[in-house]
């Protein structure tokens, strides 16, 4: 493989806060244009005539779908990226070739295989995750056609961390930018001009999605970046896919988990509360994401760079950068926790302006986001832990906060607390998890640093 040392980044040089920063920017405004593939979608839905409310309960309803298959394409992604950091920063550039090769074959057939399994299985699948008779019809309506988009999906979503690995922040973000606009101008054509509703919704996301794919796929088999897509490159050999997926199982914990919370949270809403609830749900789901976009957009950013210098024994750099990421993500979470408490009507009226819907959102807004910055604490500890390839515990807090504290407490609170117990789950999962994962790191990872940098000299 024929390398140029000039174009990928030696995230080893120059000061640390700067190196997480500069990929972190890109990284960002990516996360964000693509928060608006989704939140667009929402937006628009709940603003159709008479039935947005019920439109947009129905698009809920689909969310552990969508969250399925971001956990395999994190799966692959997210486990093939970090391996590729490290061995790149390690100087073994083949391997480094080989495994983003075999994430790419496995997205590839883990997406067809997930699209026909879903498309078979949609209506049980829809009322286990909470539709009503009233509310399938929407559900069904975007779920088919956005199922017909899985590899668009898988590709875009999986791939494009192998784009920021190198350090093309900029076209990585360009991935998200592309399909946003395009998805920003389709949407309202679609859903109102042509009278399509949530089906033009799903419609649009499909094509911009498509967009997103081309685009990765034309960078990553053009002249621009190191290390192409080869066909000779995807063969799967067991070690190495044993290798991604332990890694990957991170992600895909992370996603398939809030798949699992957020079916457990529609039955029990709808149990309790009926589909205005349910709604309600989407519009928290919405809001969280959009708090969610900065934490993740540099906690990502952060991992190729902790991966890097990981791989290049820059022990001291690995410990500046994990100090600085907890330092913002925590400062960031403050923020946001404060303008929900003051503004919380302005977040809710962004999906829907109906008064039962907007009251019954606010009030649900103030319990779910309480103590939010304990939040930032879950996403730095288990991004280090991603970033340093120590799967298994990264996957152990993923699976010990949602399955172990979420999913138990929402099933559990609502017998005794009514419908706010279902909101309560999520504030105290963010306190206990949260804790355990960041205490766990530093009480394992800076002093495993400390003594690799001193048997370094």
């Amino acid at each position: 493989m024929s390398v140029r040392k000039t174009q990928a980044t030696d995230f080893s040089k120059g000061k640390i806060s700067r190196c997480i920063i500069e990929l972190a920017i890109p990284m960002t405004m990516a996360q964000l244009v693509n928060l608006l593939y989704n939140i667009v979608d929402r937006m628009y839905i709940g603003k159709i005539p008479q039935t947005g409310d019920l439109a947009l309960t129905g698009l809920g309803i689909c969310f552990p779908i969508i969250m399925i298959l971001g956990a395999f394409a994190n799966l692959f992604g997210m486990g093939g990226a970090p391996l590729f950091s490290i061995e790149r920063g390690a100087g073994n550039e083949e391997e480094a070739g080989r495994i983003m090769g075999t994430s790419f074959a496995m997205l590839l057939i883990t997406g067809t295989v997930l699209m026909v399994l879903c498309l078979t299985a949609l209506r049980p699948l829809l009322y286990l995750f909470g539709a009503s008779d009233v509310t399938y019809p929407y559900a069904r309506d975007y779920a088919v056609i956005y199922l017909c988009g899985t590899l668009f999906v898988m590709i875009s979503l999986g791939m494009n961390g192998f784009i920021n690995a190198q350090g093309f922040g900029r076209i990585g973000m360009l991935t998200s930018v592309v399909g946003a606009v395009t998805n920003i101008i389709l949407d309202p054509i679609f859903i109102f001009l042509l009278d399509m509703g949530v089906r033009g919704a799903a419609l649009a996301t499909v094509i911009s999605q498509g967009l997103s794919a081309a685009w990765v796929l034309r960078f990553l088999t053009g002249k621009q970046t190191d290390y192409k897509i080869r066909r000779d490159y995807m063969r799967i050999e067991l070690p190495r896919l044993k290798s991604i997926t332990a890694l990957g199982l991170t992600g895909f914990m992370m996603q398939a988990t809030n798949s699992a919370v957020q079916i457990s949270c529609n039955n029990m809403l709808q149990s309790y509360g009926g589909d205005l609830y349910v709604g309600v749900m989407t519009v928290m789901t919405s809001i969280r994401e959009i708090f969610n976009m900065p934490v993740m957009g540099l906690t990502n950013a952060s991992q190729p760079v902790i991966s890097f210098n990981y791989g290049a024994k820059e022990y001291g750099r690995v410990r500046q950068a994990i100090k600085f990421v907890s330092i913002v993500c925590v400062c960031s979470c403050l923020l946001f926790w404060g303008m929900i408490f003051v503004f919380p009507e302005f977040f809710v009226q962004i999906f829907n302006d109906k008064p039962e819907l907007v009251e019954a959102c606010v009030h649900a807004a103030k319990i779910y986001f309480f103590g939010l910055f304990l939040m930032a604490l879950q996403c730095a500890g288990q991004s280090t832990f991603v970033a340093l390839g120590k799967a298994k515990k990264a996957v152990f807090f993923s699976i010990f906060r949602k399955i172990v504290i979420v999913v138990p407490l929402t099933l559990m609170l609502p017998r005794f607390m009514g419908i706010d117990g279902v909101f309560w789950a999520e504030p105290i999962s963010n306190l206990i998890g949260g804790v355990a994962c960041y205490v766990t790191m530093l009480a394992t990872v800076l002093p495993e640093l400390k003594r690799l940098e001193r048997e370094k000299f």
